[in-house]
Order: structure tokens, then sequence, then C-alpha cells
């Protein structure tokens, strides 16, 4: 036994938790974080059984380099494709390198399957797959799963392939969808008065990824759309995230005045202090979250300083590159609710971990 105020090795936790029946197992692993650690150890899940009858909310993660665990994957999800009725929500995780060429076609065969026997499929989260999601699986999900309630379709992919005929096809046949995320190449004015619609069931979150070439070509989405959707949904919070690939011409026609946006992520190759200083002055009142990657100057330093005065509810902040001190001193005085901050004053090794606020 350990002494008090002692805790056991996580092998030897692993070893313990390895015994005992899943839903223990669960139990276990909410007591502490170090007990969480252990239950989550592959070595506690090598020799498990489970009747796939009990599986109704999964969480997979997998690594498509891998044969055995791609195979794995695609395995269980097929034979959980064969039972009723089926599972209610469903994440997808690839881990580590994908194969050059690769579409991922036996997973996003599997995912199909799900959708097609699942009817009572509540949540699909799929941002995590770097393949090539496409109009088929979108209109597949439309047709076997109207009790849908969320959707997650903004994942790392070089190609934009869900046109927005197929997104207002899914958002007319799930009423209850209350959170959907898109390539901004997907959405259109149409589907936003589609959501605007009087008769629509109260919709929470609209994330948002401009990522790929379609993304940077798409039209500029009406203002008039936007105050719409704002004016049906007040509570509608809006993620966006803007990645290398766009040009600045594309930045401008993105970010509108008119969009609630409560959690901005800014990673781009042109200019960043233009897009800090635009949502200091648009989102005071709705920006949560944010986060920038950027070469360090003293005009992001200044527009940084300028986020923190104007927009007092902000909880976290991230900023990877090298800030002055009076960055960090303008978001601690002006931003009460602060919650975290990755905000360094000098240079670090990677990876840079943010600051809890007491």
């Amino acid at each position: 036994m350990a002494e008090p105020g002692e805790q056991l090795p996580e092998e030897v936790l692993a070893l313990i938790f390895r015994h005992l029946p899943l839903r223990d197992r669960a139990t276990a692993a909410r007591v502490c974080r170090a007990w969480a650690a252990a239950a989550t150890c592959s070595v506690v899940w090598h020799d498990t059984i489970i009747s796939l009858d009990h599986v109704h909310n999964l969480r997979l993660e997998f690594e498509p380099s891998r044969e055995p665990s791609r195979r794995a994957a695609t395995e269980l999800l097929t034979a959980l494709a064969g039972r009723t009725p089926g599972l209610r929500s469903l994440l997808l995780e690839c881990r580590g390198e994908k194969p050059l060429f690769d579409s991922g076609r036996d997973i996003l065969d599997a995912v199909h399957a799900i959708c097609r026997a699942s009817c009572a499929l509540s949540h699909l989260d799929l941002r995590r797959l770097p393949f090539t999601l496409d109009d088929a699986l979108v209109l597949q999900v439309a047709r076997g799963c109207p009790e849908l309630r969320s959707l997650f379709l903004d994942n790392c992919t070089l190609v934009g392939s869900v046109r927005p005929d197929s997104v207002i096809e899914l958002l007319q046949a799930c009423p209850r969808l209350r959170a959907l995320g898109l390539h901004l190449a997907s959405l259109s004015g149409t589907a936003l008065q589609v959501l605007a619609a009087r008769d629509r069931a109260p919709f929470a979150l609209l994330a948002l990824r401009c990522a790929c070439p379609e993304d940077a070509r798409a039209p500029p989405l009406p203002e008039e759309a936007w105050a719409a959707v704002r004016r049906r949904h007040p509570g509608l919070v809006v993620e966006l995230e803007l990645e290398p690939a766009l040009p600045d011409e594309s930045v401008t026609r993105v970010l509108q005045p008119a969009v609630p946006v409560a959690a901005l992520r800014l990673s781009l190759s042109g200019d960043t202090v233009g897009p800090v200083r635009f949502a200091a002055r648009h989102y005071a009142s709705t920006l949560r979250a944010f986060e920038v990657r950027a070469a360090a100057s003293a005009e992001l330093d200044a527009a940084l300083e300028l986020l923190a005065a104007r927009c007092p509810g902000l909880r976290e902040v991230h900023c990877f590159c090298v800030v002055r001190p009076s960055v960090l001193h303008a978001f601690r005085a002006h931003c009460p609710r602060l919650r975290s901050y990755t905000l360094k004053l000098k240079r670090e090794p990677h990876p840079w971990l943010p600051t809890p606020v007491a």
C-alpha cells in the first residue's frame, strides 16, 4: 500500500485497472489526472471484451499509416454499422502521419455505412480526419440521420469538396441541427437564410475554417443574411479559423462586421496586424478566444494592446510569438475574465504551454 499523500506509479495503476469492469474503469478515470492517465493507457485496454450492443458513444483514435490500427478501426466501424439502433455519437481522430496520396476510402466507406444504419446518430465529428470529405458523405448524413444535432466537417484537407447545395439539403433534412463545422466555401447566403427561418430550432455554433484554395475563392456572404441569422439566433457563436492559404484580399472578404465571432484563430502568411485591429473594432462584444501565429513586431504588439483594451470579455489569448511586457500587462488589466494565456516575453523551447489565471 502507498503511504498517505503518495501516488502509485502509472504502470502499477494500469495493471490494476486492466482487471476492472468497463464501468469501474470509467469511474477511476474521473478520480484525478494521474488515474485518468493510467486508465487510458493502452496496457489497460489490450485485452478488453466489449459488447457492441452497448456501444452508443464512440471516440475512436487510430493511426492511418499503421495497417493493423487502420484495419481494426475499419472493422470496428463496419461491425457497429450492422447494429440496431446504432451509434448516437461518433468522433474519429487520426494520429501520426497520413500516407501520401491516401484518400481514406476504407475509413470513409465505413462512416457511410454508419450513417446509413444509425438513424439515431446525433453527433458526428470528422474534423480530425485528414481525408477529403465530399458531397456524397454529406448527403448520406442528410438522408440517414434526421436526429442529427451536431456535425463537424471543418478538417485539415487540401481540397474542399462539399458544395453549398449539399449543406442546404443537410440543413433542411436535419431541423434539430444545433452545431455545424464547415469550410467557408461550403457555406452560402441561401444556407444562412435556411438557418434564419422562423421555424428553425435554436442554432448555437457555426465553426468556419478557411484553409484551402476553394475557401480563398469563396464570395463574401451577404451582410443582411448574417444579420437575419443573428436576429433569429441571438446566442449564436461563430468560430473562425484563417490559415496561410488565404491571401490578404480574401481575408478582407471573410472578416465581416455582422458576423458574431466568438473565437478567432489567425495563422496568415500575409498581413496579420490588420485582421487583429479589425477584430478589436468589430468583435469587441462577442470575442471570447483569440489565437495568432505571426512574426513578432512592434505593430503587432500595438494591435494586441488595442485588442485587450476593446475586448474585455476575452477568456483565452494565445500568441505564438514573443511580445513586449506591455502586451501581457494590457490583457491582465483589461480582461478580468481571462482564464488562460500564452504570452511569452522571451524565446522558450517549444511546445509553448498556456499559463492558467488563478
